[in-house]
């Protein structure tokens, strides 16, 4: 066909009209994509999607242009249409919708930047209503008096939180400045707020002395300032003058209930009430480590053990008990899960509006039981309390991640940041939430962020160096873990330096100062001294010592094994005798042992954890030379998200299949030498 012929053919066939009609009506649906969708607040990914669909569509449209024709009877191929009839004057309906298309485009173009312009009025305005509390400064003679003034910060914070119409961020996020810091337009920058308050406690005896002031951040100006004499039993009231004032100063809108809430007295005992602020002083710390969880229980048993009404203290010992549970901060019995449960169980009794009784709830439902749909109604139930409270979101992104909720979860963790920009453990979780997924680079940048605001955060520091151990880079893990000093109760820490010395197979120097460590065992890790003495067999036997590597499995088995009666539902240290039982030789037991793991918290209730234990499988099957069965395990935990099996929790990668021991009977196999190139 000739040039000439083929563009007179494309003009006969209509292909012409029908990218032109394509192209409107394409940037119409665009339009109502970009325009309207965030009003219905439709999810990113239907407007990427749509625009994929377009993209897709457009040459399968010119195909069918040029493939039929529209006659009076029907959609007929072009070919069996007679070319004196399809060159008779053709109706121009097509320019009519072109038209409509672009008044439409116009209309919905001006309809977003009202909108836009509409949230930013709105957002203009919550931020005139905004506040940031800084750190009191203590100024009591004794200086172990700090966790008091931390207290009264921390009781003014959380009444100001549950006023609805105020934007209060979170204790966590603030706690890093200084109690009268100079800098305060760029602090109010950093969090987000227009106003700071800023406050001083001094305690003498039952005495107590408070000063506070109101600044608008902007030009430093004071709005209000006063002082408070009071004895340590009337020291509530204080709390809630100072919340009251400041909801008039900024013009806040208090409901009926946020009036009572702002007044409320949690106990009339001032002893109970100390120990509570203690409790409270070891949940604000940043490390999560056993030792803070012991001390938050054991401040919050005597709060509730001399004021069995304080509904607030029995709402936080339950939620210090599921998280530790949980997460293994304290030891998972069945006892422990009891405890909690009665504890908010008593907090709900006392005040059913309580916002944090209802997180405990959750919390337990959560991480005690996985009642996930359960956990999900109480924070939306404790969201009518705790308006401003960044830790339900927070809650509700670990459900939906072990759901397998991914992109949900990322959006609960961004909504939980908004509320709490500098919360180091909140950026500590989003950032294992993208190791989880594999995501690197995002997860570095949260803890670059948490190394802004906290320089040599060991959590940090440890998980960057587990990244450049998955992407292979051990150099720069090196570096990296020079600046890690961890204490006898930091396990995640031990086990990720003694990883670095088996992952470059020179793991001498690691076994004598391991041996230091677990010849003084810290007894509040309980079953973690344990599991850090497998890892001290597994140094021994990469570094030749077989004989004392069986004798620090035999002792770990029998150290675990007493755990084990107590924990019988601990999937993790069921884990931990697994792989000890394979370094052993006991192959029937290992085996029987990981399946048990893996029967307590299958993938489908268990997304993110649940494939822990099929790492374990899959290094056990390894060990045992059983490569089909450790192929299958590798290739399942290779292609989803999810959490690994040692250590920070670090999902295995081809990188790290390259460099761990455990797979070195497999580095002949075609297929693991596959799976280390990338491919499935």
């Amino acid at each position: 066909m000739k040039q000439q012929g083929f563009f007179a053919e494309l003009k006969r066939r209509n292909v012409y009209k029908v990218a032109v009609a394509y192209e409107l009506v394409s940037w119409l649906l665009i339009q109502i994509a970009t325009q309207v969708f965030p009003f219905f607040e439709v999810p990113n990914w239907a407007v990427r999607l749509i625009v994929l669909a377009i993209v897709v569509g457009f040459p399968i449209a010119l195909m069918i242009a040029w493939a039929f024709e529209l006659t009076p009877k029907g959609l007929k191929r072009t070919a069996d249409v007679d070319p004196a009839i399809d060159s008779r004057a053709k109706p121009h309906a097509w320019i009519y919708v072109a038209i409509v298309a672009a008044l439409l485009s116009f209309s919905l173009f001006f309809l977003g930047r009202f909108t836009a312009s509409t949230k930013q009025n709105s957002a203009n305005e919550v931020l005139a209503k905004s506040i940031a509390v800084l750190p009191f400064e203590n100024l009591s003679e004794e200086k172990s008096n700090t966790y008091f003034a931390e207290g009264i910060q921390d009781e003014i914070l959380m009444r100001l939180s549950k006023i609805a119409d105020l934007k209060v961020i979170s204790r966590t996020s603030t706690q890093r400045y200084k109690s009268a810091p100079e800098n305060l337009p760029e602090i109010a920058r950093q969090l987000g707020v227009a106003h700071i308050l800023e406050g001083s406690v001094q305690k003498q005896g039952d005495a107590v002395h408070v000063t506070v002031q109101l600044i608008k951040a902007a030009d430093d100006s004071h709005l209000w300032a006063d002082s408070f004499d009071r004895k340590l039993t009337d020291i509530f009231s204080v709390e809630s003058e100072v919340a009251k004032a400041i909801a008039d100063q900024l013009q806040v809108h208090l409901t009926g209930r946020e009036k009572q809430v702002i007044a409320a007295k949690s106990t009339d005992n001032p002893e109970a009430y100390d120990a509570y602020l203690r409790g409270l002083a070891y949940t604000l710390k940043t490390q999560n480590t056993p030792d803070n969880y012991l001390g938050a229980q054991k401040y919050f048993r005597e709060a509730v053990r001399l004021d069995p009404k304080f509904a607030l203290a029995w709402a936080l010992l339950s939620y210090v008990d599921a998280r530790g549970y949980h997460t293994t901060n304290l030891q998972p019995t069945v006892a422990l899960r009891e405890e909690a449960r009665q504890a908010f169980e008593t907090a709900l009794a006392i005040d059913l509006n309580l916002g944090e009784a209802w997180v405990a709830k959750g919390y337990y439902h959560y991480g005690c039981v996985n009642d996930f749909e359960t956990a999900v109604r109480c924070y939306e139930q404790a969201r009518k309390f705790l308006p401003n409270s960044s830790r339900i979101p927070q809650s509700l992104a670990f459900v939906a991640r072990d759901q397998g909720q991914w992109e949900r979860s990322e959006s609960y963790f961004h909504e939980a940041e908004r509320l709490d920009p500098r919360n180091v453990s909140l950026l500590t979780r989003h950032a294992q939430f993208y190791i989880a997924l594999r995501r690197f680079p995002e997860a570095l940048r949260k803890l670059d962020q948490i190394l802004e605001i906290l320089p040599n955060d060991i959590d940090a520091l440890v998980e960057k160096a587990a990244i450049a151990q998955a992407e292979g880079d051990l150099p720069r893990a090196a570096t990296l873990l020079t600046q890690v000093h961890p204490t006898a109760g930091d396990p995640t820490a031990w086990e990720t330096l003694v990883y670095q010395a088996i992952l470059e197979r020179r793991p001498d120097q690691i076994i004598s100062r391991l041996k230091e460590i677990l010849a003084r065992p810290d007894p509040d890790v309980g079953y973690l001294n344990g599991e850090l003495r497998f890892w001290l067999g597994w140094a021994q036997d990469v570094a030749g010592d077989h004989i004392a590597a069986q004798e620090t499995w035999r002792e770990a088995s029998a150290e675990l094994e007493a755990f084990l009666k107590e924990q019988p539902e601990n999937w993790s240290l069921l884990d931990d005798l697994a792989l000890i039982a394979t370094g052993l030789g006991n192959k029937a037991a290992a085996l029987t042992l990981v399946e048990r793991a893996i029967a307590l918290h299958p993938i489908e209730t268990d997304a993110a954890n649940s494939p822990q234990s099929i790492d374990i499988l899959a290094r056990i099957a390894a060990r045992l030379e059983e490569p089909d069965r450790a192929i299958a395990a590798l290739k399942k935990i290779l292609s989803i998200p999810c959490n690994g099996g040692l250590a920070t929790g670090m999902p295995l990668t081809p990188a790290l299949l390259q460099l761990d021991p455990m797979f070195d009977s497999l580095r002949n196999d075609p297929r693991f030498q596959k799976l280390i190139e990338g491919k499935p």
